[in-house]
């Protein structure tokens, strides 16, 4: 009976998958750089709202696969929000019981979507997603996914259409059909590592930059190699950055690090939504921040080519933080020095 679920289970996520068709690339029109095309995959179509739809969908493939998730499992995940937002979908597809646990600063937004989902949430500190998230499992004879753990490890990064597949196949069309540069930031590490790997395994001449926001340790883990940094910070881009080195970040599958300012993430999504007429969330200010400053050393220096990065949610979850002027100045401080780059970038090319 067990093996008759399960075989269920994996045929409704499947037909699910087979419903949705893949997400947009969009290409970003800036006459200031004519040489170099810079390309937007938009994960915030799915389902769900965000990129974390495509590692929901595969940890939990992933967990029945390894007989971790049967009938009545009750799923327990650590998140910052958007994760738990497509595992509670994928959960209430399943008829299965879940709680997210997350930080006490999560959106509301999202925490509303996990409850429309049928999904609890159990608000914490930081610092406690962790231990929480395995004492519920331990007490509720659940199944703890773990995405810190386990998303590198979830998705086949040599194709199966994940998200590096996705982006390289809709570029050959494209007049710089293989991408110079796929820029992406790092919440588990998971994305990077599928990208990073799919790069290697086809042979391609493309690196990958991964972008990391303030309070995170990946930048300086990617530097100094100690798997034992941490920090007593929390990021204040959701979504991504971490205070500690999550096991799905893999530096060696990564070409190149940058830290990105929050004031500059934040600034770049007001500037985005000028161009392309839409709001985004903040980790997308991230990429594309990273994406422009390589975007405008590529024209300096003569090249031509083109770069990929992505957005990953939409700005809808972040209307009473992000575009909300208040917060931005208690919480971020003034971007108004970033905002006045990125217009001077857009009649210059130059991003300084």
């Amino acid at each position: 009976m067990s093996r008759r679920w399960v075989n269920w289970a994996i045929a409704q996520i499947e037909a699910d998958f087979q419903r949705s068709a893949d997400t947009h690339l969009i290409k970003l029109e800036l006459p200031c750089l004519p040489e170099v095309d810079l390309y937007l995959k938009d994960e915030s179509t799915h389902p769900t709202g965000s990129l974390k739809h495509r590692l929901a969908r595969s940890l939990f493939l992933y967990g029945l696969s390894n007989g971790w998730i049967t009938e009545g499992t009750p799923i327990i995940e650590s998140s910052s929000g958007s994760t738990a937002v497509s595992e509670a979908y994928f959960a209430r597809l399943l008829g299965l019981p879940f709680i997210a646990v997350m930080p006490h600063s999560t959106a509301q937004k999202k925490i509303r979507q996990i409850e429309f989902y049928g999904g609890q949430c159990h608000l914490v500190e930081p610092s406690q997603i962790y231990v929480e998230s395995e004492r519920l499992a331990r007490e509720m004879n659940g199944h703890y996914m773990d995405q810190f753990t386990y998303a590198e490890r979830a998705t086949d990064w040599r194709g199966n259409n994940n998200i590096a597949n996705s982006i390289f196949n809709q570029m050959e069309r494209e007049r710089f059909s293989i991408p110079r540069y796929v820029v992406m930031s790092p919440g588990t590490g998971g994305t990077s590592a599928t990208i990073g790997r799919y790069i290697r395994y086809q042979k391609l001449d493309t690196e990958l930059c991964v972008v990391d926001p303030d309070n995170s340790v990946f930048f300086d883990y990617y530097q100094q190699g100690d798997a034992a940094i941490s920090t007593d910070s929390c990021s204040r881009i959701e979504g991504i950055g971490r205070p500690r080195v999550e096991p799905s970040f893999i530096p060696g599958v990564v070409d190149l690090m940058r830290q990105i300012p929050d004031a500059a993430s934040v600034a770049t999504v007001h500037w985005l939504e000028k161009v392309l007429g839409r709001k985004t969330g903040a980790s997308t200010g991230t990429n594309l921040y990273g994406a422009l400053q390589l975007a405008s050393e590529m024209a300096a220096r003569g090249e031509s080519g083109s770069i990929v990065t992505l957005i990953c949610d939409s700005g809808e979850r972040y209307l009473d933080s992000y575009y909300d002027s208040d917060w931005i100045a208690a919480n971020i401080g003034d971007i108004q020095p970033y905002l006045a780059r990125l217009e001077a970038f857009a009649q210059t090319g130059e991003l300084k």
